[in-house]
């Protein structure tokens, strides 16, 4: 009952309505290591047993995303957003351009430059999104042969 209240507690104090279906976007999405597609999270709440549509799954996504509650991420050349439950732990991610694997980055870069940003142009920064694309180790070898 402890997550179930949480996520309920959560939903409530964004102004948003709980759901039977916010709930399970929000489970799956917090128990996910790695961001996920709207379509991979569709698959996996089909195989839970969950009747919910793919336009439901966006549009809940997307209302968790204007309220806080999940981050998105947009993979550029993938044209495909992917989600992450918002644990308030500020992270990056290394992207592969061939296998778009993800990988979490730890700590900041860019927090001197945060401060040297306000400080020269009085603009006080309230955040930012760093993604890093390149390859991935495998996908690094097999350009190579």
């Amino acid at each position: 009952m402890g997550a179930k209240k949480n996520y309920n507690d959560i939903l409530k104090n964004r102004n948003l309505k709980v759901t039977k279906h916010r709930y399970a976007i929000l489970e799956s999405l917090e128990k996910s290591k790695l961001p996920v597609s709207a379509e991979s999270l569709y698959i996996e709440l089909k195989k839970k047993g969950i009747s919910i549509s793919l336009s439901t799954v966006y549009r809940s996504l997307e209302a968790l995303y204007k309220k806080g509650i999940v981050i998105k991420s947009i993979l550029p050349d993938y044209n495909k957003a992917v989600f992450e439950y918002n644990h308030n732990e500020h992270r990056h991610h290394m992207i592969c351009i061939k296998c778009h694997k993800m990988q979490p980055v730890t700590g900041c870069p860019l927090e001197e430059y945060e401060k040297l940003i306000e400080s020269k142009f009085n603009f006080t920064v309230k955040g930012h999104n760093l993604e890093v694309y390149g390859y991935c180790d495998g996908c690094e070898s097999k350009t190579e042969d």
